[in-house]
């Protein structure tokens, strides 16, 4: 089974999208969920509810959650590398 990720961005007007260079198959066990907590007050918590939503809505087989050192800085790049190699989709949170 393969799927298809549609981000959307909450900005007007909608930048245009890059095409992905090849769809992920998704396994019959369930998604491998990414979370990525951005650091800010209480990201973790958001992004846990988030979490258990999906896994109430869809079969989740793993989640690899890894946090931002500081929400001021981009993600490392051994952090994204970690995130494309274990997760089919990944969630990233704000909050306050």
């Amino acid at each position: 089974m393969s799927a298809m990720v549609r981000l959307v961005i909450p900005e007007a007007p909608p930048p245009a999208a890059a095409a992905s260079g090849k769809q992920r198959d998704l396994k019959v066990d369930g998604i491998r969920l990414g979370v990525l907590d951005n650091s800010k007050g209480n990201a973790d918590h958001l992004l846990k509810f988030i979490v258990e939503g999906v896994k109430a809505q869809m079969k989740v087989a793993s989640v690899v959650a890894l946090r931002k050192p500081s929400p001021s800085v981009p993600a490392e790049k051994n952090v994204l590398d970690e995130l494309t190699e274990k997760a089919d989709c990944v969630i990233s949170a704000m909050a306050d």
